[in-house]
């Protein structure tokens, strides 16, 4: 086993990132699991339900139309977030096309929305923090038992610094594509 992780935060063993692909490879995880590795520690993912799915089948929708030609809309796929987290949220907006990350995830993502009903307390709290301290410059979190969009812009170390929501009735833009709106209503379930 290795010797704990040098950072002095955390007790015990963190599995990096590169350890927990290779296991992936190597089928050590059950078919289906629904699984992410956060902060070095693999952590189950909530099933879906129909809402949830709902929700980002028209987040991703909605983001396919706004960034059409060198980007690519990845859903639930995995982010190569930093040597100890590779979380799989549930849109991600990327450079480049599909065939960009054959041979490896991404390790950026221009915007990164996530869908959230059970797990919106460890968006608003783990992963938030996760992307803001990676660098990622606007997050999404569509909080499904609110009906509203949080958007969380200008990160740094321990967060983000603006954070805006947004209900029906209103539109908002990614940073990325300013002229664009688009409706909260069209994200409902």
């Amino acid at each position: 086993m290795q010797a704990p992780d040098s950072t002095g935060d955390r007790d015990g063993y963190r599995m990096r990132r590169a350890e927990y692909d290779r296991a992936v490879e190597a089928g050590v995880f059950a078919p289906g699991a629904r699984l992410e590795l956060i902060d070095g520690e693999i952590l189950t993912m909530t099933p879906q339900g129909s809402r949830h799915a709902t929700g980002v089948g028209l987040v991703s929708e909605a983001l396919r139309g706004a960034f059409a030609a060198g980007f690519h809309v990845r859903v639930q796929c995995p982010l190569a977030a930093d040597d100890h987290s590779e979380p799989e949220p549930d849109v991600a907006v990327v450079a480049g096309g599909i065939r960009d990350y054959r041979d490896a995830h991404p390790i950026a993502a221009i915007l990164v929305v996530e869908v959230a009903d059970d797990s919106l307390r460890r968006d608003r709290t783990t992963k938030q923090r996760l992307y803001a301290r990676c660098g990622i410059p606007e997050y999404w979190i569509f909080a499904l038992p609110d009906a509203r969009l949080e958007v969380y812009r200008d990160p740094h170390a321990g967060g983000y610094g603006t954070v805006t929501t947004h209900g029906a009735g209103e539109r908002v833009a990614p940073r990325a594509r300013p002229a664009l709106g688009i409706a909260v209503d069209d994200l409902l379930p």
